[in-house]
């Protein structure tokens, strides 16, 4: 498994599990108290799987609860976010899909560490 893509960001990390031309497939870790920027992406939609801990995921301004074996779907140009609300790490698996799967499909509308678009 070393060979698979991973990145260390300040909110948690994430592992790539599947790239292909139709769909891109991540494992995504939060650290407790963190969230991710509330971004945008014009080219694919996301459907997360939450497989441990607990959180909040903001959809165009609405906050939905999350906590193991909830789903949420992001609809392309949907702005979005996940925060860690619990004392664990909050891990999800993420499946782009559409045409592009580039981190330069991040617009950031809100950034707790200084990235906003």
């Amino acid at each position: 498994m070393s060979d698979l893509e991973h990145d260390e960001r300040p909110w948690g990390s994430y592992t790539v599990l599947e790239d292909s031309a139709g769909h891109k497939v991540k494992n995504i870790s939060v650290h407790p108290g963190r969230r991710l920027s509330y971004q945008v992406h014009e080219r694919r939609a996301e459907h997360w799987f939450v497989v441990a801990g607990e959180g909040v995921v903001t959809l165009d301004g609405a906050p939905v609860e999350v906590r193991r074996g909830s789903a949420v779907d992001i609809p392309i140009r949907t702005a979005h976010r996940v925060e860690n609300t619990g004392s664990e790490p909050l891990v999800f698996i993420e499946v782009q899909h559409g045409d592009y799967f580039g981190e330069d499909d991040i617009v950031r509308l809100e950034d707790d560490f200084g990235r906003v678009s």
